[in-house]
């Protein structure tokens, strides 16, 4: 059950946000971009094209944090760090560290299709957009502050949470101060704006369909339908029950479930709920640390928690029993978890400055061969007992 495989690394930067890059996504408009100013270029000075070059599929997750306003001496940043999968390791040294002054960048979100990463710093929200770099050899991937200024979201005080629908069409943001809005993306057209919709916004998800958007406060969790952006349904927390985070299974099957991580007198608990009934499945407790970190893995099977002792725990969606642990993946508490978007590794990130990837390990496959093969010698045993009393010839 205990895990020893994955990898940590150190950065030098307490995180808070981490996301994977989409890099397909960024590497076709880069190419967009390059082929148009190739283009102009050729027509004053034609030269042979690079177009047939064979590159390796490269991987990377970005990661924000730092040590906020003040003279630290620790870094506000966004930090790219290069994923290999070969060795099941993520690189030493950062692909990218892009440092944002006195701004922390507190909270973050990443476009799906590679249109930038949006973060949340102490007044306003900030669009940060992929560029081509020339200072890596290998990665030729960067970060830079996009000339498009968020104007609905300047002066809004710290929002808490952020995210875009599937298809990045739509993108949510909750404050500390309780509003909850919902704008079209890119044209940034407001969809929704409810200025008390909790306490405090923690956390928001869309459904994988993106017709319904789930936010949290500590006691209440309400269900919002994009599209009349009405409440559908308020879900309630038990007597002993803190709301921490929300997530919906990222599969579109019959039976999409919404999850709510909730920290209880116990320890951390996973609450499961139908998305046609809003009605309350099961309640599972998963650990015995308050969890300070949830995620879903985009194919539905895992959910992954971390704790604020640093734990690490993989668990079977299916059963809601832990399939791996990773003890004190971190010294400091978990803050962020992000799934790889073919469910194979996890990115953890903490505020001890430190990412570790951890591969997944899909025990049902396993397990099912297992059995096969147990069940192969019973059925050669029994051949043999009966053939040995005369049974069959």
């Amino acid at each position: 059950m205990t895990d020893t495989s994955s990898d940590l690394q150190k950065y030098g930067v307490p995180f808070y946000g981490a996301g994977w890059v989409p890099y397909n996504h960024i590497k076709s408009k880069l190419a967009s971009q390059e082929k148009i100013e190739e283009d102009k270029k050729e027509e004053k000075d034609p030269t042979p094209s690079n177009d047939d070059e064979i590159t390796t599929p490269l991987n990377y997750v970005v990661l924000a944090g730092g040590g906020g306003e003040g003279r630290s001496g620790i870094p506000n940043a966004i930090v790219v760090s290069h994923v290999n999968f070969t060795s099941n390791s993520l690189s030493d040294q950062p692909v990218v560290k892009h440092e944002t002054g006195s701004d922390l960048p507190y909270r973050m979100t990443v476009h799906p299709h590679g249109y930038g990463i949006i973060c949340a710093f102490q007044q306003s929200c900030r669009l940060f957009e992929w560029k081509e770099s020339n200072g890596n050899e290998a990665h030729k991937l960067g970060v830079k502050v996009s000339e498009k200024v968020l104007i609905q979201l300047e002066d809004v005080g710290q929002q808490l949470a952020l995210t875009f629908n599937s298809e990045g069409s739509v993108l949510a943001v909750g404050g500390e101060d309780g509003s909850l809005r919902v704008f079209k993306w890119p044209s940034m057209k407001i969809v929704l704006n409810e200025a008390q919709a909790h306490s405090s916004v923690k956390n928001l998800d869309f459904s994988c369909d993106g017709k319904f958007l789930v936010s949290l406060g500590s006691g209440l969790c309400r269900i919002w339908d994009v599209t009349s952006s009405k409440v559908v349904a308020s879900l309630a927390k038990g007597n002993d029950e803190v709301f921490a985070f929300c997530r919906f299974s990222q599969i579109n099957d019959k039976n999409p479930h919404l999850y709510i991580a909730a920290v209880t007198d116990y320890g951390g608990s996973i609450l499961t709920y139908n998305t046609t009934t809003w009605k309350r499945i099961r309640s599972s407790r998963v650990v015995r640390e308050a969890i300070s970190a949830f995620n879903v893995s985009s194919d539905g099977k895992f959910l992954a928690v971390g704790t604020v002792g640093g734990d690490l725990f993989i668990i079977d969606s299916a059963n809601m029993r832990v399939q791996m642990m990773v003890k004190k993946a971190h010294l400091g508490l978990v803050t962020a978890l992000t799934f790889s978007p073919d469910s194979r590794a996890l990115v953890s990130a903490s505020l001890d400055s430190s990412a570790r990837l951890t591969p997944i390990k899909d025990k049902t496959s396993s397990g099912g061969m297992t059995w096969m093969i147990i069940l192969m010698v019973l059925l050669a045993i029994a051949v043999y007992f009966m053939k040995e009393k005369g049974i069959i010839p």
